[in-house]
């Protein structure tokens, strides 16, 4: 049986006509060819298959993709800017090391992208306990936290510059 899906991906609308059985991270990957998000356990342990949905991180190969319907997902494609430039998040994960092999760096950035959003002043403590939901073989996270942790700071010193020119 297939299925008629219309997903809103990184901003584009897309008329699927899928199996309803496929998952959302296949869909992304094969039908849309955005591999940036990875495949690594299949089972929602890993979250190296983490996009944002509605804003919120959550394990692609744990959703259909038919689930998301009329949701907005964001994948790590969406970071960057259209010319390749790096978003801050992303420069604060290659100015701090945050990753060496990369295949968890694409489901790290969509956790903290997320996590940065609903808390824009995390404690390091925090921000630990968030990204241990991830696993990462190669950093032993401190790395990963530095990077997040100096993002955080980084937006809200830009957002009280934004406050404070307003008030000229």
């Amino acid at each position: 049986m297939i299925q008629l899906v219309e997903l809103t991906v990184n901003g584009e609308r897309h008329e699927l006509a899928i199996e309803p059985r496929r998952t959302l991270v296949d869909v992304l990957r094969h039908d849309l060819g955005l591999t940036g998000t990875h495949v690594g356990c299949e089972h929602g342990i890993c979250g190296a298959c983490t996009v944002l949905v509605d804003g919120a991180p959550v394990r692609a190969c744990l959703l259909f993709a038919a689930q998301v319907e009329g949701a907005e997902i964001r994948t790590v494609e969406s970071l960057a800017a259209p010319d390749g430039t790096l978003n801050d998040l992303q420069q604060c994960f290659s100015e701090h090391h945050g990753l060496q092999c990369g295949f968890c760096t694409p489901g790290m950035l969509m956790l903290a992208e997320g996590f940065l959003a609903e808390e824009p002043e995390p404690t390091t403590e925090e921000i630990r306990e968030v990204v241990a939901s991830n696993l990462c073989r190669c950093t032993g996270y401190q790395t990963i936290v530095e990077a997040i942790d100096d993002c955080a700071s980084r937006r809200r010193a830009a957002f009280q510059q934004q406050l404070d020119g307003s008030r000229v």
